[in-house]
């Protein structure tokens, strides 16, 4: 099978295979705030992450390119939503346009479309030094993603299956670009040690793309001739490798991925640590069931739902969010207190 009609067959699939709420946000709650002593035109969503300004705190993230006509339509129309809303907007893989430059089209309409747009490249951790470059230059890019997919590698019937020297090169490339890179995982999770790693090399920032969202191995396994089941439901849930990663990271971004489908998740992923969150599936879904207009209109709301959500609980910038008590109840709470993390601070802190 031709590597364009794979991307066509992911989104096809990854529609049908659908997402559930299992990534866990069920498990956090807020306390609420009676005297929240704040006022909702006090309430600032943008954010500085690095050198990277956000005018929200979530952004589309990675989802496809390099697979014809059909995949330039689907970015076409994110940039477009991604311009009228302000949103930063990070591409799929390019190495489908490193290895058929026909397929570069699919990926520079993106800025093309959105000349002072915040766009971040994405390649796999088989890439070189050399396609990093390549990458960046192919769209300007302001960051790169370097995804991590072990097991849908192993659950897809072409993929890899040799994953050794992963960490080296992502360190190469780290040492050798100018552009911040973003180790992101497909929907498995990250752990603190998977983190700890990525921070001794230079990693920017980790997006722990948690359990619970698009299920990379569902896909794959609808496209084997005999499953392997076991990997339907592997993974550490989104709110887990949230804190996870927050507790490895001393000087790395945390973005939150996995499952976002609405302004609660993305309140509940700041407050847990994250300093953004990427929204994915749910967006394709609003895109090619309902049109660009509805997408639009939906990542409007949910801008003026988060800031909605902020005055209720006193927060008057993300970094107020991060402070806001909460509680952490069930599997997300027996997990981190298996894992020797403490959930208590997340109940007695405040706004200072």
């Amino acid at each position: 099978m031709s590597r364009s009609k794979r991307k066509w067959d992911h989104i096809q699939l990854a529609l049908s295979t659908g997402q559930g709420r299992q990534a866990g946000f069920d498990d956090i709650a807020f306390i609420h705030q009676s005297l929240p002593n704040s006022a909702l035109d006090e309430a600032n969503i943008s954010t500085k992450i690095g050198e990277l300004y956000l005018s929200s705190p979530f952004f589309i993230n990675a989802m496809t390119g390099g697979g014809g006509e059909r995949t330039l339509q689907v970015n076409e129309n994110l940039a477009i939503a991604a311009k009228e809303t302000g949103l930063a907007i990070s591409l799929g893989s390019q190495m489908s346009a490193l290895k058929d430059p026909s397929e570069r089209k699919t990926y520079d309409i993106v800025r093309k479309v959105y000349p002072k747009g915040l766009i971040i490249g994405n390649l796999g951790s088989e890439a070189n030094v050399d396609q990093a470059k390549a990458a960046i230059e192919m769209i300007e890019a302001d960051a790169l993603q370097i995804h991590l997919n072990v097991v849908q590698e192993l659950a897809m019937p072409e993929g890899d299956r040799d994953f050794r020297f992963a960490l080296k090169r992502i360190e190469k490339i780290a040492s050798c670009v100018n552009t911040p890179i973003i180790v992101k995982e497909v929907g498995f999770g990250m752990s603190m040690d998977t983190v700890a790693k990525l921070q001794s090399v230079g990693v920017a920032a980790v997006d722990i793309g948690g359990y619970g969202g698009t299920n990379f191995a569902k896909i794959e396994n609808e496209r084997r001739a005999s499953s392997l089941p076991f990997f339907d439901e592997w993974g550490i849930p989104t709110p887990i490798a949230i804190v996870e990663a927050k507790e490895a990271s001393t000087n790395m971004s945390v973005f939150a991925s996995g499952g976002i489908q609405s302004s609660l998740d993305i309140a509940k992923s700041i407050a847990l640590g994250a300093d953004a969150a990427g929204v994915a599936g749910f967006f394709l879904k609003i895109l090619i069931k309902e049109g660009i207009e509805a997408l639009i209109e939906e990542i409007k709301t949910i801008q003026h739902e988060l800031a909605l959500i902020m005055t209720a609980l006193g927060a008057k910038s993300i970094a107020d969010l991060q402070q806001v008590p909460m509680i952490i109840s069930g599997k997300t709470h027996h997990w981190l207190s298996e894992r020797s993390i403490d959930t208590k601070k997340f109940s007695q802190r405040k706004i200072q």
